[in-house]
C-alpha cells in the first residue's frame, strides 16, 4: 500500500475500534434497532452535508441507485442490527474477535468472484497470522464472556454480509463518486431501520442521557458517514481482502486505548497480539507487490 492508503487504513481502524464500546453504552438506554436507526440517520446527514458543500451531482438513474440501495441493506442495515443485537448477550471483546473473521470470508469469496483479488500464499498467511493475533490479544477476555450462542452467531452472519458487500461494492460502484458510495447506501439503511424502529421497538424511545447522544453521534457521523467513505475508498484502491483487514485493528485499538488512558495492564497477550497483527499487515501487503 502507498502512504495515503496506510493513512486511510489506520484512520478507519481508529474510528471503528471504539464502535463496540459506544454500542454497549447506547444499549444501556435504548434498543438495538433504535440505535442503528439513529446511527444511519446521523451518517446520512453527514453525507448530505458533504455533498452540498462539494456540490456533488446526485445519482439520477435506477442503474446508479440500485447498487447503493443494495449496499444500504447488506453492508449497513442488516449487519449493524445483527452486531448491535448480538452485543446484548456477548461482550465487546468476543464481538471484536468474531468481527475479525470478515477478511477470512472475504478472501474465500473474492478469489472466485474478482479477477484482481486472488488468494496468494503471503496473503493467506497474513490473514491467518492477523487472526491469531486478534485471538491472543483478546484471550484473557474469552473465558469471562457470558455471551449466548445466538449472539455470537448473529455477529458471524454480519461478518458474512460485510464480506459479500465489499466484493459487491468493488464490482458495481467503480465509477461512483466517493461520497456517494457512503451517502447512497445510508438512504436505504435509514428508511429501513427508521421504519423498523417504529414497528418493532414501539413506542420509540428518545434518549435522554448525554452520553447516549454522544455515542449515537460518534457512531453516526464518524462510524458511519466518514468511515464508509474511507472503507469504499480502500476497497477500490487496494481490494476487498486487504481493506477488510482493518477489522484486525479493532481489538488492538481498543486494548491500546485502555492501556494508555485507563491504565490497564500491559500483558504478554497485548504485546504478542499487537506484534502478530502488525506483522500480518506487512505480510499481506508484501503479496500486493509480488502477487
Amino acid at each position: 500500500m502507498k502512504t495515503k492508503h496506510w493513512f486511510v487504513f489506520i484512520t478507519l481502524g481508529l474510528i471503528w475500534s471504539s464502535s463496540f464500546l459506544w454500542i454497549e453504552l447506547a444499549l444501556r438506554e435504548i434498543g438495538p434497532i433504535t440505535i442503528v436507526a439513529f446511527r444511519v440517520f446521523f451518517g446520512l446527514l453527514f453525507g448530505l452535508a458533504v455533498i452540498i458543500f462539494q456540490r456533488a451531482p446526485m445519482p439520477r438513474t435506477a442503474k446508479e441507485w440500485t447498487p447503493l440501495i443494495v449496499l444500504g441493506l447488506t453492508n449497513i442495515a442488516i449487519p449493524f442490527f445483527l452486531i448491535t443485537w448480538g452485543q446484548k448477550s456477548i461482550d465487546s471483546g468476543v464481538a471484536s474477535i468474531l468481527d475479525a473473521t470478515v477478511p477470512l470470508f472475504t478472501i474465500l469469496a473474492a478469489h472466485f468472484i474478482l479477477h484482481d483479488d486472488k488468494m496468494t500464499i503471503p496473503k493467506v498467511l497474513g490473514l491467518l497470522v492477523g487472526f491469531a493475533g486478534v485471538v491472543i490479544l483478546m484471550s484473557k477476555d474469552i473465558g469471562t464472556s457470558s455471551g449466548s450462542l445466538l449472539g455470537q452467531l448473529a455477529v458471524i452472519i454480519a461478518c458474512i454480509f460485510y464480506a459479500g458487500s465489499s466484493i459487491y461494492a468493488r464490482k458495481f460502484t467503480e465509477g461512483t463518486l466517493g461520497i456517494l458510495r457512503s451517502m447512497g447506501p445510508l438512504v436505504s439503511a435509514t428508511a429501513v431501520m427508521g421504519f423498523s424502529a417504529f414497528i418493532f421497538e414501539a413506542p420509540l424511545k428518545i434518549p435522554t442521557l448525554p452520553l447516549t447522544w454522544i455515542a449515537l453521534l460518534w457512531l453516526g457521523i464518524l462510524g458511519s458517514g466518514l468511515a464508509f467513505v474511507l472503507l469504499y475508498y480502500l476497497i477500490h484502491e487496494i481490494g476487498p481482502t486487504r481493506a477488510t483487514m482493518v477489522t484486525y485493528l479493532f481489538p488492538l485499538g481498543g486494548v491500546t486505548l485502555g492501556v494508555i488512558f485507563l491504565k490497564e495492564e500491559l500483558t504478554w497477550q497485548v504485546i504478542t497480539g499487537a506484534v502478530l497483527i502488525i506483522s500480518s499487515l506487512v505480510i499481506a501487503n508484501w503479496s500486493s507487490k509480488n502477487a
